[in-house]
């Protein structure tokens, strides 16, 4: 997987406090953005379903009868 370097700023109280308990903040920045992310996409998808929620659709019956056979 390719990375990219990223810069951002944190409380000086925070980051003396994670140096103090031995935090890797790096690690700890790349797991809530990917909790961020798994959140939003999460939220998006939901939005999107709402405004455009599924209908039934009968293909699906005829597609399970194929694998009664």
């Amino acid at each position: 997987m390719a990375t990219t370097r990223t810069t951002f700023t944190l409380d000086r109280e925070l980051a003396e406090q994670a140096q103090l308990l031995h935090v890797n903040v790096s690690a700890a920045a790349r797991k809530g953005v990917a909790a961020a992310v798994k959140r939003a996409l999460g939220e998006a998808d939901r939005a999107a379903y709402q405004r455009v929620p599924e209908q039934p659709d009968d293909f699906w019956d005829e597609a399970e009868a194929w694998g009664e056979a």
